[in-house]
């Protein structure tokens, strides 16, 4: 169910209930009369609606975490900001960007719509930019022919199923950023979803190589081998981006993970 869709349907509604209650119903009703319920309710809750809309439009947008794929950065169950002009100030609804400010940069948490299906909103890291050549073999990655920088940080705890998992931390662009990975996953793709421009990937049994096409971006999950991703679905063009993710404000499970994070 698209949100953004009913609050602007429930702005427009009780917009129309303020304006003619505020400039024709009011000038009309005779010294004492009382106000409809119907017009008093839903003129006194257009204020409030107006404040969260451009608050969730156009300054953040608060976002709950539904799965794994980007542990050990995001946790299921965490509930995180998404600041929503970072990348550029969307129309609402249909998401059409109408004022430039930054482009995605490699290392960035962003949300997105998911192409296969843009009413689902996913989140994951930028990897690759427009024009990148993304390597990722034997769960190595590399982009335009360098290594990412990545160093050992010992096992990562799973505390809801009690295994470990190898952790890294990773480098890219100015973010570093712990990743997992699976030793016993196998390497290469295991699902590939038919996807725009997937004749800019080539897939073996070590993993894929993609180039990114212009106006579109390579993502991939924290949890390397928990994760589908760009591998599987392709590239994110820039007409889906969301937000930028950047803080964490409440989990119900542990609270001294409220604050911010790369």
């Amino acid at each position: 169910m698209n949100f953004a869709l009913i609050l602007f349907l429930l702005l427009l509604v009780s917009g129309v209930l303020w304006a003619l209650d505020r400039f024709v119903a009011s000038k009309r009703r005779s010294v004492g009369a009382r106000t409809p319920w119907w017009v008093e309710y839903g003129a006194s809750f257009f204020p409030v609606i107006l404040v969260v809309f451009c608050l969730r439009s156009f300054v953040v947008e608060p976002f709950r975490i539904p799965s794994g794929s980007m542990i050990p950065t995001l946790l299921v169950g965490d509930f995180i900001l998404v600041n929503k002009w970072t990348y550029g100030i969307r129309l609402p609804v249909i998401n059409k960007k109408i004022i430039d400010v930054n482009e995605p940069q490699r290392g960035d948490v962003m949300v997105f719509r998911f192409p296969g299906d843009p009413s689902l909103d996913y989140i994951k890291r930028v990897v690759g930019l427009p024009g990148d050549k993304v390597e990722y073999f034997d769960k190595k990655l590399t982009i335009n022919g360098q290594p990412v920088p990545q160093n050992a940080a010992g096992d990562y705890l799973h505390t809801d199923r009690l295994y470990y998992s190898p952790s890294f931390v990773e480098k890219l662009g100015n973010v570093e950023h712990r990743i997992i990975v699976e030793n016993a996953a196998p390497a290469y793709v295991s699902q590939v979803t038919k996807y725009p421009f997937q004749e800019n990937c080539t897939y073996t049994n070590r993993g894929l190589s993609c180039t990114v096409p212009a106006g579109h971006y390579f993502m991939m999950g924290d949890n390397r081998d928990g994760s589908f991703d760009s591998r599987g679905w392709g590239f994110v063009p820039e007409k889906n981006i969301v937000g930028k993710a950047f803080y964490i404000w409440f989990n119900s499970s542990d609270l001294k993970r409220i604050g911010s994070f790369q």
